[in-house]
């Protein structure tokens, strides 16, 4: 464990101790469910104190690397990216920049999905999606965010549906900074028979119009095309 030596120069102690851990799983060959010295050796191996040590593995801890289980000490497991990337997900203290990219990123995702979702897709499926549509469009809504993350769900991808989980935040946020601007480009899209509803989408999912599906859920997202200030010549 020698490896483990930090030079205690640059950057803060335990970045660096957090540094070279990751280097001696890697070097060690690590893998989910193995075994992690205990607390004494590695402190020993780095020259450390267990206080800068222990919050060090608090980092870890908190994505998820490391478990600590009775009788088993510390062992390596799978982290959860999305919980790190939730934790720092604050649209308050985001860019306009930053809200824009994040939200573009999110369309961009949905848009990518609908390979998968006809590949997917069941119809115990498409009879939750119909009761979706039917409630939202009973409450007057034009966009139903239970319909698009069940949308998510179909597709079986854990990261994804953990991704959206975490982007809610800033979707609900931008959504709601924005509403008039996204109300009045919905109407203007309505009044010329342009704007793609949840319903839709739905109809082309029952149908089976993969290509029409597509197209849709592309021009699904024009009511935010002024917000990115997308140029639209056919509207």
């Amino acid at each position: 464990m020698d490896s483990l030596r930090i030079d205690r120069s640059g950057y803060t102690l335990v970045d660096q101790v957090e540094e070279k851990l990751i280097h001696y799983f890697k070097e060690q060959g690590f893998r989910p469910g193995s075994s992690i010295p205990n607390e004494n050796e590695l402190a020993a191996a780095l020259g450390i104190g267990r206080t800068v040590l222990r919050e060090a593995l608090s980092r870890f801890k908190m994505t998820g690397m490391i478990q600590s289980r009775t009788k088993r000490g510390m062992t390596l497991a799978e982290p959860s990216l999305m919980m790190s990337l939730g934790r720092s997900v604050n649209p308050l203290l985001m860019s306009d920049t930053t809200l824009r990219d994040i939200f573009e990123m999110r369309i961009v995702l949905e848009v990518g999905l609908s390979y998968v979702i006809f590949a997917k897709i069941t119809p115990d499926d498409l009879a939750v999606l119909e009761q979706i549509v039917d409630q939202g469009e009973k409450l007057g809504m034009r966009y139903n965010g239970h319909f698009h993350r069940k949308l998510h769900e179909i597709s079986g991808n854990k990261s994804i549906v953990e991704f959206q989980q975490v982007m809610n935040p800033v979707i609900e946020y931008v959504v709601s900074q924005n509403k008039s601007m996204f109300e009045m480009r919905e109407n203007e899209l309505a009044a010329h028979g342009r704007l793609v509803t949840d319903r839709n989408l739905l109809e082309l999912l029952k149908t089976g119009n993969e290509a029409g599906y597509r197209e849709a859920i592309v021009h699904y997202f024009d009511r935010y095309s002024d917000y990115f200030g997308y140029t639209k010549k056919d509207a």
